[in-house]
């Protein structure tokens, strides 16, 4: 469809790109409705050789991993095609191509069963946004979109070599064929010394991307430049595909080494959440605010996959669908906030609005409270399990990011406040939400107000295969258990 739309009149490409993505969210339903709950295998598997020589398998599955990630990804990229939409853009049929080659590179990233596979997919996913940002951006665009890049490809190249050294090492060490599928590598468990310094290549990769406290030097360059559409999609969706590798690569590949830095993600993880919480409580524009939110979440993901425990690996799935669901409606909220601010973007030229667009201010609570994870929110599910999770695993900074559950809860509500309540600036245009904005947002907010009183959507079908990704890290610290137990 994306080669389709980049071909077609300019009026009708949005149009295009819209019908792409609604066709894209029927499949991904298709497949959630048809998934059998309570199994851990692959389901829906497509599994060709692809490069012989190489071992490298077109390999694509759904499972409890990704399934419930596959549609929220759905979700969040009919949302914002439809937002994108109904603005005019310089070479429409280009941008809805990059647009819609994103969504592909996404989906075939969650999807992939091949390590090689998901390399690719992972960078595919990154080209259209720097175009997007390059080409469609504002502000300072050039040097934002020359520090993703640099930053990407420093990222990029530590996953290569990782990716390639496991592959070679898993089948040197046990005399078996070059292979790269995720199943044939978890039946080549790597010596220990090889998994920690390969371990330390895709997290560096995967801590970029999200990222996380010290790698997040491109984001309020990288987030401020990008188009309110593409940025939507990039921190609600592409900030998870890092999380999820640690979950489907780095846990079930390289166990020993996941046990071996669990303290220092966790505390990788707790700087992002107080950093992020600290920083979004005090800068004065509104898409940094939200910005800087999702890598306090971002960090809480992380806690939650190593606390290496059952509660918070399900808190750190159900919490990438919730933050997901809450970060793009955000940023489309704010982007409707600035059009009646003269195109501001600061907290200082908003507010005094929410009496006169109750619509408006009424969506944007819903999403307020989700964001600080009100109790009988799916967010609220997602931080409970996590922190349960890290309680069990390691107290003192359980007790520390408990914190960050605070924080959200002032940043968003300062958030909410000084936009919608503040006293009103005599240059704000108070009017209502626009109907063709009311689409994306009012339906991003449904969706969230649904998973509130039906968490178990996600919890129940990722509990068999979270299991089993856990399981080799578990073995790993009962021996450990066992040995220090039977010393003298």
């Amino acid at each position: 469809m994306a080669l389709v739309a980049s071909q077609l009149p300019a009026r009708v490409a949005g149009r295009a790109a819209v019908l792409g993505s609604l066709a894209t969210l029927g499949v991904a339903i298709s497949f959630v409705v048809r998934f059998h709950t309570g199994s851990a295998g692959l389901q829906f598997v497509t599994d060709r050789m692809w490069i012989s020589a190489l071992g490298i398998h077109y390999k694509l599955g759904l499972d409890g991993l990704n399934v419930a990630l596959v549609l929220v990804t759905a979700v969040v990229f009919v949302a914002a095609t439809i937002y994108a939409a109904q603005r005019e853009w310089d070479r429409p049929q280009v941008f809805f191509f990059h647009f819609a080659l994103a969504e592909s590179g996404v989906l075939g990233a969650f999807c992939a069963q091949d390590l090689a596979l998901f390399i690719i997919f992972f960078d595919l996913m990154l080209i259209p946004f720097f175009f997007l940002s390059g080409i469609w951006g504002s502000g300072e665009r050039v040097r934002a979109t020359t520090k993703l890049v640099v930053y990407t490809l420093v990222g990029s190249f530590f996953m290569l070599v990782g990716a390639i050294a496991t592959g070679v090492e898993a089948a040197g060490q046990h005399g078996a064929p070059l292979s790269f599928a995720f199943s044939s590598l978890q039946a080549l468990p790597l010596s220990h010394s090889s998994q920690i310094w390969i371990f330390a290549c895709f997290a560096i990769a995967f801590l970029v991307k999200m990222p996380l406290v010290p790698f997040h030097g491109w984001l309020p360059d990288g987030y401020k430049a990008m188009p309110i559409p593409a940025v939507a999609v990039f921190s609600a969706i592409l900030s998870k595909v890092a999380a999820y590798g640690f979950l489907r690569i780095v846990l079930p590949l390289f166990p020993y080494a996941a046990v071996h830095f669990q303290l220092l993600m966790l505390i990788i993880a707790l700087a992002s959440i107080l950093w992020g919480t600290v920083v979004a409580l005090s800068t004065p524009d509104a898409r940094l605010v939200v910005a800087y939110s999702s890598v306090a979440q971002l960090g809480f993901i992380t806690l939650g996959i190593f606390s290496l425990r059952a509660p918070g690996g399900q808190g750190a799935l159900l919490q990438m669908v919730n933050h997901a669901l809450v970060t793009a409606p955000l940023f489309f909220i704010v982007a409707a906030l600035a059009a009646r601010s003269g195109g501001s973007e600061k907290l200082a030229d908003m507010g005094g609005i929410a009496f006169r667009a109750p619509v408006l201010a009424a969506l944007a609570l819903i999403v307020t409270l989700a964001t600080l994870a009100m109790p009988g929110s799916s967010n609220f599910v997602g931080e409970f399990l996590i922190l349960l999770g890290v309680f069990n695993a390691k107290l003192p900074i359980a007790l520390l990011a408990s914190v960050g559950v605070v924080g959200a809860a002032v940043y968003a509500l300062r958030l909410y406040i000084r936009a919608m309540h503040n006293r009103v600036n005599p240059d704000v245009t108070s009017r209502e939400i626009d109907r063709l904005d009311l689409v994306p947002v009012a339906g991003m907010v449904l969706v969230i107000v649904v998973l509130a009183f039906y968490p178990q959507f996600g919890l129940r079908r990722s509990q068999p295969t979270l299991d089993r990704s856990l399981a080799a890290t578990h073995q790993i610290q009962a021996s450990a258990t066992r040995a220090v137990a039977q010393a003298p």
